[in-house]
């Protein structure tokens, strides 16, 4: 039934339905009250006259082809500059885009507010855009807010401001003036603000202003007292400019507060104390910056602490070369906990040398510092040099230490035990390396002599016994020095009876010299017969020894005797050995044997020169006769 109303319904329609003119061909169409459509695939053809008005209007037209350069596509593979005046499609309104920058800046200056505009500083800041950023919060203090009341900043905000200005290239004087504004935004200054006027300060090298500042900040309250950025800046400044002296108090104010010191100003600080060759006032600095925990942490570079080391060795300043190994030993704990591990080694000869000034200073500290170092260089992989050694006994021997004297002469000898005998007898030769632990045995006499003897008698009997030769040998030469002839022969024959092992050359010309020093020249010339008989070959310094005992004697032509002998031998006679030839010759008026020193001097190229000032000394008449006239 409904259908059948339906079909009568659309022939009452298609009765009163008329044609349309503007159509070229006159057809019916039946009016429908849905859509109709068609389901068959056409091509798109040109709009018909056919078409009713209705049609036109609801229809959507397709995106242009990208080919025809439109100006939808900003770039288009065939046309990248389109033909047509381009327009843009994003959400920002056109007309805002097409403002000049200043324009834009008030737009967003009228829309922003403080929190708003402190999250767009903080994103130029990172950009850099110090401009935009000046322009914007200029405006902005001339806008108003939602409320209609003038915008005020805080000091947050306006210390960007002071920073736009600082990075554009404001002067001291224009931060200055900049900063003074703040009152009449009921805004006050704080230490971030101070800051950056001093970093102005710093730039300009402005030092009396900037000390005029720090008092300020100092008197002005809790707010802007200076912290460590603002004196790492005054004493770098100070520091810059060569005033050592006010950047030396702003510095004690600095640590006596408790504030950080920065690693670039610590350094300046180094760099001018040494400088300046004022070592104590660095070891003063050193000393306070350890005291406080924030700056113990403090630690030159790798090449300064060398530089710094030289300069203490050079000036004798022991506690100076401590602190300068213990900076590098600090860079070296740093370097092998590194990943990957940075591998640093002191030099073996800067060693020698603290160790060198550690004698002289008598300085146990410094004797420890630099031997801890050195092992932590080596690192366990090969013994220290004997210099290293030597260095080490003679630093004990000044400090009187002689029981660790001794024990580091034992070290060496175990670290060189495989070593050519002729090389370590050289290496611990009483006459040389080893003479100052001779002095130091011999400095109260017999009392520490006996006590040395004794301590290696002991030792000699322990469950890990030491015996050594090169330390009897050193007794033995400290009783020659004393002119305890008795206790250097007792010495000597105790290397043999008591601790088992068999004297050397050094033993024997201890024992020479120890017969020469009491005029005993018959006993010292038996003593070289003995161990030429035994097979012991003797050394250029056991005829030298021999020649000294007959010239002490006053007989010069055995001395020569003697010095023949020794060119028979391979050796070659010193400087100092002919010298003291002729000056006995001269003294005696032998001048038959000093024509014959003149000769073996000119034979080997020795330059004798004068001795004009001991022949004044020697000439001069004492008698009391010339006295009185004077």
């Amino acid at each position: 039934m409904a259908s059948h109303l339906f079909t009568r319904s659309r022939l009452s329609l298609l009765k009163t339905l008329k044609p349309n003119p503007l159509a070229s061909n006159s057809t019916i169409r039946a009016i429908s009250g849905t859509p109709f459509l068609c389901q068959d695939p056409q091509l798109a053809t040109e709009s018909t006259d056919h078409e009713t008005p209705n049609h036109q209007s609801n229809s959507t037209p397709l995106p242009p082809n990208p080919a025809t350069g439109s100006p939808l596509y900003q770039e288009n593979w065939r046309s990248p500059i389109p033909n047509t005046p381009s327009f843009n499609q994003s959400l920002v309104p056109l007309g805002f885009l097409n403002q000049a920058p200043a324009a834009r800046i008030r737009a967003l200056s009228e829309t922003l507010d403080m929190n708003a505009l402190l999250n767009m500083f903080a994103d130029w800041t990172a950009s850099q855009r110090w401009s935009d950023m000046k322009q914007l919060f200029e405006f902005w203090v001339r806008s108003l807010d939602k409320n209609g009341k003038p915008n005020k900043p805080d000091v947050n905000l306006y210390n960007h401001y002071l920073r736009a200005n600082l990075m554009m290239g404001a002067s001291a004087a224009d931060m200055l003036d900049l900063v003074a504004p703040m009152e009449e935004f009921s805004v006050a200054p704080n230490t971030a603000s101070y800051n950056l006027v001093l970093k102005a300060m710093y730039q300009a090298r402005e030092t009396d202003a900037a000390m005029k500042l720090l008092e300020r900040m100092l008197l002005l309250g809790k707010e802007s007292l200076p912290d460590d950025e603002s004196y790492d800046l005054v004493i770098g400044m100070l520091f810059g400019t060569g005033k050592n002296d006010e950047a030396m108090k702003i510095m004690d104010m600095a640590l006596k507060s408790g504030y950080m010191l920065s690693t670039t100003v610590f350094t300046e600080c180094v760099r001018s104390c040494v400088a300046k060759g004022r070592t104590d006032t660095l070891v003063s600095i050193i000393e306070r910056c350890k005291a406080v925990d924030r700056n113990k942490s403090l630690c030159p570079s790798w090449i300064l602490c060398n530089y710094i080391a030289e300069v203490a060795i050079q000036e004798d300043n022991s506690k100076l070369a401590f602190y300068a190994f213990e900076f590098m030993f600090k860079w070296i704990t740093r370097g092998e906990m590194a990943r990957p591990s940075v591998i640093l080694s002191v030099d073996e000869g800067l060693v020698v040398a603290g160790l060198a000034t550690a004698a002289r200073t008598c300085s146990s500290s410094l004797v420890e510092g630099s031997w801890t170092i050195l092992k932590q260089s080596l690192r366990g992989r090969k013994a220290a040099n004997p210099a290293s050694y030597i260095a080490k006994i003679n630093a004990y021997a000044s400090l009187g230490n002689l029981q660790k004297a001794f024990t580091s002469l034992h070290e060496l000898e175990s670290a060189y035990a495989d070593s050519e005998k002729e090389v370590v007898e050289e290496m611990l030769s009483p006459f040389t390396s080893l003479y100052p632990l001779v002095v130091a045995c011999s400095k109260k006499g017999f009392e520490t002599l006996d006590e040395v003897y004794f301590q290696l008698e002991s030792l000699s009997q322990g469950d890990t016994p030491y015996k050594s030769v090169a330390a009897l040998n050193c007794i033995i030469l400290g009783c020659a020095n004393t002119w305890d002839l008795d206790r250097a022969y007792q010495t000597f024959e105790a290397i043999s009876a008591s601790f088992g092992l068999t004297p050397n050359i050094d033993s024997y010309n201890a024992l020479l010299y120890a017969f020469g020093k009491v005029k005993k020249t018959f006993e010292a010339t038996n003593v070289f017969e003995h161990l030429v008989s035994i097979g012991v070959k003797p050394d250029s310094r056991t005829y030298s020894l021999l020649v000294d005992a007959h010239l002490i004697n006053r007989d010069p032509k055995s001395a020569l005797t003697v010095v023949d002998d020794m060119i028979k031998a391979g050796f070659e006679p010193s400087r100092e050995t002919l010298k003291k030839l002729r000056r006995r010759c001269v003294r005696e008026m032998d001048n038959e044997n000093d024509d014959q020193v003149e000769a073996l001097a000119k034979k080997f190229q020795i330059r004798m020169g004068t001795e004009n000032r001991r022949n004044m000394l020697f000439n001069i008449d004492y008698s009391r006769g010339r006295a009185l006239n004077n």
